[in-house]
Order: C-alpha cells, then sequence, then structure tokens
C-alpha cells in the first residue's frame, strides 16, 4: 500500500511539472530577465533591452502616453545602434511574480534627464516580456525620501 501511494504521488508530480511549459518563468528567472532590461538601459545597450521583448511586445503608458508595439519599436525607443543621448538608469526596489499566470510587477526609479518613480506591470510570453505597462510619478527625491514612512 505504502509502495502504492509513493507511486501515485511520484505520478502526481511527473504529471504537474509535465503540465508546466519550459517556456515558463520561475521567479528568480523573472528577476534575472528584469534586471537584463535594466542592466541594457543602463549601458546604452539596446539591444540587450530590447531582446528581452516579444517580437510583438506592447510596451504602453496608459492611458495612451507611449505606446510601443514590437521589438523593433522598441530597439529604437531604447536608443537603437546610436544608443540614447543622455545616459538611462534603472533601479528595481521589488520585483514581485505569480508563475502560474505568468504576471510580475516592479517598483524602480528611472533616471533619464530627471527622476521618477513608478511601477511596472508585465506579461511574460514564451520567457520574454509580451506585455509591459507603467506607472510613473516625477519627483527629485531619492527612493527613501520618497517612499517615507511606508518603507519595506
Amino acid at each position: 500500500m505504502r509502495h502504492v501511494a509513493l507511486l501515485i504521488l511520484t505520478a502526481a508530480v511527473l504529471s504537474a511539472c509535465a503540465e508546466k511549459s519550459r517556456d515558463e518563468l520561475s521567479a528568480s528567472e523573472f528577476e534575472t530577465l528584469m534586471q537584463t532590461v535594466a542592466e541594457g538601459w543602463n549601458a546604452s545597450d539596446a539591444r540587450k533591452a530590447a531582446d528581452c521583448f516579444t517580437e510583438q511586445a506592447i510596451y504602453t503608458e496608459p492611458p495612451d502616453k507611449q505606446i510601443y508595439k514590437g521589438r523593433d519599436a522598441l530597439f529604437k525607443f531604447f536608443g537603437g545602434d546610436e544608443g540614447r543621448k543622455e545616459p538611462m538608469k534603472m533601479t528595481w526596489h521589488h520585483l514581485v511574480f505569480d508563475e502560474k499566470k505568468q504576471v510580475g510587477a516592479g517598483e524602480f526609479t528611472f533616471e533619464y534627464g530627471g527622476k521618477v518613480h513608478g511601477i511596472v506591470i508585465v506579461k511574460v510570453t514564451s520567457g520574454k516580456i509580451s506585455n509591459w505597462r507603467e506607472y510613473w510619478y516625477e519627483s527629485a527625491l531619492d527612493w527613501e525620501r520618497f517612499t517615507g514612512e511606508n518603507k519595506f
């Protein structure tokens, strides 16, 4: 009886693993993906950042402030072959990821001719970012002063 229970448990675990697509990311893989986007931006490497997105990715700042569709458009937006005129700096403060839904979020500070603090919600498809929706607030304050009494 004990062997039967062990076989059933083993089969259930193997079945659950088989259901997970090899293209689905774990939370740590999501963090690596998001850090790679930041590294690309911080190094003025538009290709490195753009390659984190699917061919048909959509990147928006709702409702219609920014809309970029496709990896090629993102490559150009991120600076293209020439890079941006001024350096960019992306710092992630918190990254969270729902492995089942392949949806994640990150709280960030971004500097490019000014400083903004914000949040992005992303959908991952086949191991890359397919949807990016960002919301941000312009502020000259550093992250610690910006978050005030609500630090975590």
